[in-house]
């Protein structure tokens, strides 16, 4: 299994209590569907974490303490809303919580890689309070857009520094 863990990292500042994930790991799935995490942020998700779909077609995956997070602001969310509960059909039915094995390994489930289009090369994203996981081909297709954005967004958004 090969892999560029020379971008990734953690943050050592802290978001009250939740640990911040940043950067780039490029990884291969194995034979069994599982990858491995980056080493920098295996004690962040030691006791189990959720894997679910995410949007464009990438996975998140959530320490279980940042998913319970999640699930309170799920709760708050209006049910007799049909468009809210056809959400919460979709990102809950095919979440999934695993516990990495002692190599740090997290199995993906099948319909989660095929949902995000994976089979050997993968993605793996820092994004604050998640990780996400993305077929290869997806992600540079992506971020090569994101980039152009990012030059341009942050005034929209009042964002110094942009």
């Amino acid at each position: 299994m090969g892999h560029s863990g020379a971008q990734w990292r953690t943050v050592d500042a802290i978001v009250g209590e939740a640990p911040v994930f940043l950067g780039e790991y490029r990884h291969t799935l194995d034979p069994k569907g599982r990858i491995v995490l980056p080493a920098d942020v295996r004690e962040d998700f030691a006791d189990g974490c959720v894997v679910t779909k995410g949007q464009e077609k990438c996975l998140y995956v959530f320490p279980l303490s940042r998913w319970e997070e999640e699930v309170e602001k799920l709760n708050r969310l209006p049910r007799t809303n049909k468009k809210v509960r056809s959400y919460l059909r979709s990102y809950l039915a095919g979440a999934k919580e695993v516990i990495p094995d002692k190599q740090g390994r997290v199995m993906v489930p099948e319909h989660l890689r095929t949902y995000a289009g994976l089979d050997r090369e993968a993605v793996v994203v820092g994004v604050l309070d998640r990780i996400e996981i993305w077929n290869q081909e997806s992600w540079e297709d992506l971020s090569s857009g994101a980039d152009e954005y990012l030059a341009n967004i942050g005034e929209e958004f009042g964002i110094e520094g942009m």
